[in-house]
C-alpha cells in the first residue's frame, strides 16, 4: 500500500469496536488509507467471525467479518492480563484515534479510558459509541440494535397502515452509528489540525437513530401528532410506493413528486385512461385517492416487467427503479460498471466478492486493498515495527499469553 496515496494516510487507529457499530466506522478509516488495528482476543474474539452465514463455523472464513473488516491489521492480545492493557496503553500513544462501541465503563476498568490515554497521548481523539449514552438514566442498560431501533421510535414507523409494526429487519442502528462516528473522528482530526487539540467524543447509537427521524419528531412537538405507520407512502410524494410486475415476486418502485412529473407518468401509462381522472391531477387529489391509484398503477404494472417499466419511466422523468434482491445487485450491468463489488481473495477463504467503496471522489479517492485479518495476523508488525518490541520481547509476551500468538491456518481447498 502507498502511504502517500489515500486521504487519510499517515492516520493511526487503534480499534477496539466490536461487532458491526464499531467495525463498520473503522471500516471507513480504513478504506480512506488510515491504517487500523483491530484489537481482538482469542478468548473473547469479534462476534461476527461467527454469524450464521459462516458456514464453515471459522473465525477466518466470515463474510461478514471479512465485509466489515477488511483494509485492517490485527492483533490478538490479553486484556484480561495488566501486561495486556499496559502494552495498549503504549500503542495508543503512537495512534492519532482510539474507537470503542463496549457497554459504559469497560474501557475504564481496563485503563483505557479517554483520561487514561490523554496522560500518554495528549492529543488522542477518543471516540466512545455507547447504546444509550454514558450518562443518565439508561446508560446501564444493555443495548443493542433491535432495542435501540424500537426505542429510538424508528421501530414503530416501519410497517403498514392497519397491521402491525414491521421494523427494520436489519441492524441499521450499528451502520447508522458506525457512519456518524467517522463522520465524528474526522471533523476532530481537522479541529486537531487547527488547534493542535485532541477530543472526547460521544456518539450514543439511539441519538444518531433519533437524528433519523427528525420531522417525526418536531411534527410531535409542534402538533402532538404521533406518527403511524405509512408502509411506503410519502407525504409530498404520490404515487409513491412499490407495484407488482411480471415474474415472480418482481416489484418496481415508483415516486412522483410533482404535477409535471405526474402528467408524465400519465402520458406513458396511456393504455390505462382511468389516470387521466382530474381527480388525480393534483397532489391533494391523489393523497385523497391513494388507495385507488395505487389499484390502476399495479394493474398496469403487473403485465410488465420491471425493467420495461423503468426504462419507459425514467426516460420520461419520472422516478422508478427495479426492486432488487441480493443477486440482482450483483448482476445489475450498472453496478458492475460501478465497481460496486469488487473480487477479493483472502488467506483461507480464497477469492470472494464484498462491497466496495459507496462513494467515489474525483480527486483523492479510497480503495480496498487488504484482505480481512486473521487472528493475529499483524502482532509481529504492530508490536515490533510500530511499538518497538524486539523479537525477544515478543516471545516472552507470547509465551505468558499476554499477546497470543498467531497461528497460520490451513487455506480452504
Amino acid at each position: 500500500m502507498d502511504q502517500n496515496k489515500y486521504p487519510l494516510s499517515g492516520i493511526r487507529v487503534l480499534d477496539f469496536g466490536w461487532v458491526a457499530a464499531g467495525p463498520s466506522a473503522t471500516k471507513i478509516l480504513a478504506d480512506m488509507g488510515a491504517e487500523v488495528i483491530k484489537v481482538e482476543s482469542r478468548k473473547r474474539p469479534d462476534t461476527t467471525r461467527f454469524t450464521p452465514d459462516n458456514i464453515e463455523r471459522s473465525p477466518e472464513t466470515d463474510p461478514a467479518f471479512h465485509s466489515l473488516n477488511r483494509n485492517k491489521l490485527g492483533i490478538t492480545i490479553d486484556m484480561t492480563k495488566p501486561e495486556g492493557c499496559e502494552l495498549l496503553r503504549k500503542l495508543a500513544a503512537k495512534c492519532d484515534i482510539v474507537l470503542e462501541n463496549f457497554f459504559p465503563g469497560v474501557m475504564k476498568k481496563f485503563g483505557l479510558d479517554y483520561e487514561t490515554l490523554r496522560q500518554v497521548k495528549p492529543d488522542i481523539i477518543y471516540v466512545s459509541m455507547p447504546g444509550l449514552g454514558t450518562w443518565g438514566p439508561q446508560a446501564e442498560t444493555p443495548a443493542y440494535a433491535p432495542g435501540l431501533a424500537a426505542l429510538s421510535g424508528l421501530e414503530s414507523m416501519v410497517g403498514y397502515k392497519g397491521e402491525r409494526a414491521l421494523g427494520l429487519q436489519q441492524p441499521y442502528s450499528d451502520y447508522n452509528a458506525g457512519t456518524n462516528s467517522a463522520f465524528a473522528a474526522l471533523a476532530a482530526l481537522i479541529h486537531r489540525k487547527r488547534t493542535g487539540e485532541g477530543q472526547n467524543i460521544e456518539v450514543a447509537q439511539i441519538e444518531a437513530l433519533v437524528a433519523c427521524i427528525g420531522e417525526a419528531v418536531l411534527d410531535y412537538q409542534v402538533t402532538g401528532k404521533v406518527p403511524g405507520l405509512e408502509g411506503n407512502r410519502h407525504g409530498r410524494m404520490v404515487p409513491h410506493n412499490n407495484y407488482l410486475c411480471d415474474g415472480d415476486d418482481k416489484w418496481v418502485s415508483i415516486a412522483v413528486k410533482t404535477d409535471a412529473e405526474w402528467n408524465n407518468l400519465v402520458e406513458v401509462m396511456s393504455d390505462a385512461p382511468q389516470l387521466e381522472d382530474k381527480k388525480f391531477a393534483t397532489l391533494e387529489g391523489r393523497q385523497a385517492h391513494e388507495d385507488e391509484l395505487n389499484e390502476l398503477i399495479s394493474g398496469w404494472t403487473a403485465g410488465r416487467t420491471a425493467e420495461e417499466i423503468t426504462e419507459m419511466l425514467q426516460e420520461a422523468g419520472v422516478a422508478a427503479f427495479p426492486c432488487m434482491d441480493i443477486g440482482d445487485c450483483f448482476l445489475d450491468p450498472h453496478n458492475q460498471e460501478r465497481g460496486v463489488f469488487i473480487p477479493l481473495e483472502h488467506p483461507v477463504s480464497g477469492d470472494e466478492f464484498i462491497a466496495n467503496l459507496s462513494w467515489k471522489m474525483s480527486e483523492s479517492d479510497g480503495a480496498v486493498y487488504r484482505p480481512a485479518p486473521m487472528w493475529g495476523q499483524h502482532n509481529h508488525y504492530v508490536f515490533g515495527d510500530i511499538l518497538g518490541l524486539s523479537a525477544e520481547e515478543i516471545a516472552r509476551y507470547e509465551a505468558a499469553e499476554v499477546i497470543q500468538k498467531f497461528q497460520e491456518p490451513e487455506k480452504k481447498e
